[in-house]
Parts: structure tokens; C-alpha cells; sequence
């Protein structure tokens, strides 16, 4: 039987970039997960991740939640530094 964290190493995101779109999805971390997977071997897919992580950190300015702001601009960073081929494509 697969983990959730085997089916993340099986993922071309990280389990951060996955656990942002679990949260922006409302979404359990394993759909998430598939979710995740489809969208960054598609060709809308990296927009499509960085608009959601993107709008993640907007929703934690708007509650005044700093560190998650800050957590996710890291996600972001790393997802953008990662993916920066796929996007052009």
C-alpha cells in the first residue's frame, strides 16, 4: 500500500507546494496530491500552481497570519525556481 509520503516522492512538487494547494483546494493532502501531479504535466499547470499558492499568501496577509505569509513565500520561491522550464513550455 502506498503512504501519502510515497505518493508525494512519486510527485513532481514538493510537500509543501502539495500542502498549498491541499489548503487553497480545500482538499485532502492525497487529492491534493493527484490534483498536483496532473496539473504540473499539463500545460496550464505551473500558472495554475503558482496563481493558487500566489492567492494562499494573499488569504494569510488578509488574516494577518505573518509566518504563514512568509512560509508560503518560501514555497513559492522554490516552486518558481523549480518549475521555471515547465513554464515557458
Amino acid at each position: 500500500m502506498l503512504t501519502l509520503k510515497d505518493c508525494i516522492g512519486l510527485c513532481d512538487l514538493s510537500e509543501e507546494e502539495i500542502l498549498a494547494i491541499a489548503d487553497h483546494e480545500h482538499l485532502p493532502e492525497i487529492v491534493a496530491t493527484e490534483l498536483g501531479n496532473y496539473l504540473i504535466h499539463s500545460p496550464e499547470g505551473v500558472p495554475t500552481i503558482k496563481a493558487m499558492i500566489v492567492d494562499d499568501i494573499r488569504a494569510a496577509e488578509a488574516r494577518g497570519d505573518v509566518k504563514r505569509s512568509l512560509e508560503l513565500k518560501m514555497v513559492l520561491r522554490h516552486f518558481v525556481q523549480t518549475h521555471r522550464e515547465l513554464e515557458a513550455a
